[in-house]
């Protein structure tokens, strides 16, 4: 045993693992719910929503894999999915040929506001109907301060080392 570990003492083990299992059960529900209402996982709705929040519902390649914490390839992989069920399509990139936009569809939106009901609902069952306002409000600002940490402490990778900002063109590409 490393003795220079400044191991979890024992009230931060129980909270890590209750974060754990809580984040696991609540992300499963999500996923067995988008499953039944969309026949899709939470990760392809959710590129389906980054997409309906933005004007022209579309985004670049890199800024939608930024916005959804996934590598590049991961999120290639799932926007051909969602191309084949005609939910996105994908677009050169108009100020830089080289790049691509992701671009929700009229399907797209329409299977995202079918199951956006379901989703919430499944939100709202899953978390936030165990918690009193006072709690939400303790989550937020939880869940806000350790994502400011990370980003402005150093422990967080550089932004060429962030997999969703990895670049293999010059950094006005759209890709």
């Amino acid at each position: 045993m490393d003795m220079t570990t400044r191991w979890l003492t024992p009230g931060e083990q129980r909270a890590w693992r209750a974060y754990l299992a809580a984040t696991l059960l609540v992300e499963d529900a999500i996923d067995r719910q988008l499953q039944q209402d969309a026949g899709m996982p939470h990760l392809y709705y959710s590129i389906l929503a980054n997409l309906s929040e933005v004007p022209e519902q579309q985004l670049r390649m890199t800024d939608l894999a930024e916005r959804t914490k996934i590598t590049r390839s991961r999120l290639t992989y799932a926007v051909t999915r969602l191309e084949k069920d005609g939910l996105v399509r994908r677009e050169n990139c108009r100020w830089d040929k080289r790049g691509s936009v992701a671009v929700l569809t009229d399907e797209g939106r329409a299977v995202l506001e079918r199951s956006a009901p379901g989703h919430v609902e499944t939100v709202r069952n899953s978390l936030f109907a165990h918690l009193s306002a006072e709690q939400v409000e303790q989550l937020e600002a939880i869940c806000t301060g350790v994502a400011r940490a990370l980003e402005a402490d150093g422990t967080r990778p550089a932004a060429d080392e962030v997999p969703w900002r990895r670049r293999s063109t010059p950094p006005s590409s759209c890709s």
